[in-house]
């Protein structure tokens, strides 16, 4: 099993709860495609640099996973027709930017405590 981050832009037009309906839906997908979900976290609202679709700004949301690797193309499917979603990019994590995300982890939670 391979380790990936998805990373994607939701339209600013949702409201909280139906942008949180629109993460629930990928996680649940995800899950229930055998990926183990590892770390998920909220980004909020983001200015843009440049305009997509005629927006200037949008939610970020990223998602780090273990899954195989055939279910990404049907993951990214899924983003790629829905209208709420405006970019996407999954990236597959080797060990080095695995381990900088759990030190990063890590380090982000001392700070909280």
């Amino acid at each position: 099993m391979n380790q990936y981050e998805t990373v994607f832009i939701l339209t600013p037009v949702l409201s909280d709860e139906q942008m949180k309906e629109a993460v629930k839906k990928y996680e649940d997908r995800l899950t229930q495609s055998g990926a183990e979900i590892v770390h998920e976290e909220n980004w909020g609202m983001r200015k843009f640099a440049y305009p997509i679709q005629k927006k200037s700004s949008g939610f970020y949301q990223l998602i780090e996973y273990k899954a195989e690797g055939s279910i990404i193309a049907d993951i990214e499917t899924d983003l790629k027709r829905d209208e709420r979603v405006l970019r996407f990019l999954t990236v597959k994590l080797d060990k080095h930017a695995i381990a900088y995300n759990e030190k990063k982890r890590k380090k982000a939670a001392e700070s909280e405590a």
